[in-house]
């Protein structure tokens, strides 16, 4: 058999695009059927490492961040809800939103990879922060996600305390960085190219395609 595509997603739990991003993703490996021929692995990348633990408005966020008036804002975020809507995921933008710190979610991503759950937690923190608005910096709202999951909660935020897991992350987070990632969603193929943004389906079925190609020739 041969090797599997290695896809590396650099992504952010609050990033709107990220979730975006992966649906396009996903329906290019469903309609080319090569489900058991890639292998996904989801990497760390935080929008706002500074974040303070009492988080920050979205809207003010992104007024201060990126200079975005609320008609701008009201315009993404209406365009970000039905590119969602299309792949069956609610965006719910609230104006008491708030963007919070992601690194204690990044480390337990890290923990779900070695049980097979990256995945399944990643796409229950996307839904946790844009659809049911629940706070994924709170060890109490990452509880309830891990164990929604099947993953051992207890064991996993035993690790948040621990500075050797997160010194890991920090040099995880650091790799990307140093690889050039900048923004998000970059999904990097058997690390050797990548697309940066949240691409149709169709873009990432031609990358796929190529690659599948390449492989069977070789």
């Amino acid at each position: 058999m041969p090797a599997k595509i290695k896809l590396d997603i650099v992504s952010d739990v609050v990033c709107p695009w990220c979730v975006v991003g992966y649906n396009g993703l996903q329906q290019a490996i469903t309609e080319l059927g090569v489900e058991d021929q890639v292998e996904i692995e989801w990497q760390p990348f935080e929008l706002n490492p500074d974040m303070p633990a009492t988080g920050e408005n979205l809207r003010q966020h992104v007024a201060r961040k990126y200079g975005s008036s609320i008609e701008d804002s009201n315009n993404t975020r209406a365009d970000i809800t039905q590119r969602g809507a299309a792949f069956g995921f609610s965006f719910n933008f609230t104006d008491d939103m708030k963007m919070v710190n992601t690194f204690e979610a990044h480390m337990l991503l890290d923990y779900a990879k070695a049980f097979g759950k990256q995945t399944d937690l990643k796409l229950r923190l996307f839904a946790a922060y844009f659809s049911e608005h629940k706070d994924v910096s709170d060890r109490t709202t990452l509880a309830a996600e891990l164990a929604a999951v099947g993953l051992n909660a207890a064991e996993a935020l035993a690790l948040l305390d621990n500075p050797n897991a997160r010194n890991k992350l920090k040099a995880e987070k650091a790799q990307w960085t140093h690889a050039g990632v900048s923004s998000v969603p970059t999904v990097v193929f058997n690390r050797q190219s990548a697309l940066t943004g949240a691409h149709p389906a169709q873009s990432y079925k031609q990358v796929l395609t190529e690659l599948l190609t390449a492989q069977a020739s070789s």
